[in-house]
């Protein structure tokens, strides 16, 4: 698990110990942050379930503004920490200690893109889904939720203020691509 591209390319970054987390794949990570492009740069990015912190850090890396990475596991927090500290990229990050529905219950705060990568097989994503669905505040006008899930666990999901506009598949990693629809409703 290595930073691919940016300030902190080719540093490694940490694992956290024991099962409890599933890293993005490198193959899936590149194409997934060559699809986001230059608009990662100067972007606010919400990294949730952030487990290693690999994704938000990745951003960071190249060239987000800011990442907040919201995760309960406390090996994860020093993980997260760890890798932050690695990288030299603390200063533009924010490790929030909470679980990711009581933090989506906050008053919402517009990121342009928020991460989604959730334990597998325990509908998490959905839940998490159907929470900013119903606070879309926490999406900026144009970003978007990207969902990390195995392809198996997709489904169809009814939202009112968040659209599916894409989907791709990188072996067992499947990236859902949503965003506001026109008018949300909070």
């Amino acid at each position: 698990m290595r930073v691919i591209a940016g300030k902190a390319k080719g540093r490694k970054l940490k694992s956290v110990p024991g099962g409890g987390t599933r890293p993005i794949t490198d193959r899936a990570k590149s194409a997934l942050f060559n699809i986001l492009g230059e608009d990662v740069i100067g972007c606010r990015f919400l990294d949730l379930f952030a487990g290693t912190g690999q994704v938000g850090i990745e951003a960071l890396s190249r060239g987000a503004a800011e990442a907040v990475f919201v995760e309960r596991s406390a090996a994860a927090l020093r993980t997260i920490r760890e890798n932050l500290a690695h990288t030299g990229l603390t200063d533009q990050a924010r490790v929030v200690r909470a679980d990711v529905f009581e933090f989506l219950r906050r008053e919402p705060e517009p990121f342009d893109y928020i991460y989604i990568a959730p334990p597998q097989y325990q509908g998490l994503w959905a839940e998490t889904l159907r929470a900013l669905d119903a606070h879309p505040g926490w999406l900026a006008e144009d970003g978007w939720a990207i969902a990390q899930i195995h392809p198996r666990e997709y489904e169809d999901l009814p939202l009112k203020n968040l659209l599916l506009f894409d989907q791709r598949r990188y072996g067992g990693v499947m990236l859902c691509f949503f965003a506001l629809t026109e008018e949300p409703l909070e």
